[in-house]
């Protein structure tokens, strides 16, 4: 494998700091990576930001086929050029940006739903992950790699400094492994801190359902909104409307302590927390 470093002074490019681009050097980390996602030949994955092909290159090899995806024009006609190189004929190129891929057609086309893979930016990892969670119904599982704090802010359990908003989010429809820490060494440029490969395969049956998924993530939002608040008081200013006789019935139903913080809270509190919420609102709506 041709370094980065060369790939881009070949055609006069350097990496663009605002699109967070820091590239794989090692190809045998890339190796591990698909090897540990156990991806096969009857499978069909996506890759978000595609780049020089570090990690498409052995996807390509495994996955039936593979969405690349990579919405820098400079990289697209190198990426394409090495995979001709390497007589790799079962990847489609896509020159857009993830937010505006029809992922629900790819995954009909493929009647199959899909394996995602990406080595994401800082600046948009929580947005991405949030969008992956929007479209579970056609993701088997989400092989990212972030930097470390975001890795660790995933997958912490209640109770811990990390776990938070996008914690519950994901765990609530998910279940999270952490399958490789890659050093920051074996990138270019290099960035300050080390990356954490984590899986995030979407099930049924993690946690109850929340019967509004919507009502599920303002509930989150708002109990999280401000940590050092009890969740009465979070949940009072959080936007949700909450009078105090929805208040009243929200914690006779759930038997949450209202002077709790979010960070305490399991997934499935959360989920019976909207739930209730959903309830309560309902009867003081029918109610004469």
């Amino acid at each position: 494998m041709t370094s980065p470093s060369r790939l881009l002074a070949a055609k006069k490019l350097f990496p663009k700091k605002h699109m967070g681009q820091n590239f794989l050097v090692d190809p045998s980390t890339a190796e591990m990576i698909v090897r540990r996602a156990g991806v096969s030949g009857e499978d069909a994955a996506m890759e978000i930001g595609a780049g020089l092909g570090a990690l498409s290159i052995p996807l390509a090899r495994c996955a039936k086929t593979l969405y690349a995806v990579e919405k820098d024009r400079d990289l697209i006609k190198i990426l394409s050029d090495l995979l001709a190189e390497k007589e790799i004929g079962n990847t489609i190129l896509i020159n857009r940006n993830i937010f505006d891929i029809d992922l629900p057609k790819i995954a009909e086309a493929e009647e199959a739903r899909l394996i995602l893979f990406g080595n994401l930016p800082y600046n948009i990892s929580s947005q991405i992950v949030v969008w992956a969670v929007e479209h579970r119904q056609w993701i088997d599982r989400a092989v990212f790699m972030f930097q470390k704090e975001m890795a660790q802010r995933i997958a912490a359990p209640p109770g811990s400094g990390d776990y938070g908003r996008l914690s519950v989010m994901v765990q609530c429809c998910s279940r999270v492994k952490r399958i490789a820490r890659v050093d920051a060494r074996q990138f270019y440029p290099r960035p300050k801190v080390d990356s954490e490969v984590i899986e995030i395969r979407f099930e049924d049956g993690v946690a109850p359902p929340a019967a509004d998924e919507a009502l599920f993530a303002a509930v989150v939002k708002a109990a999280f909104g401000k940590r050092r608040k009890t969740l009465k008081n979070a949940l009072g200013s959080g936007g949700l409307g909450l009078d105090d006789r929805t208040a009243a019935c929200l914690w006779e139903k759930t038997s949450i302590n209202p002077g709790r913080r979010a960070e305490t809270l399991t997934v499935s509190e959360f989920v019976a927390l909207a739930n209730a919420l959903k309830e309560g609102r309902e009867q003081i709506r029918s109610t004469p």
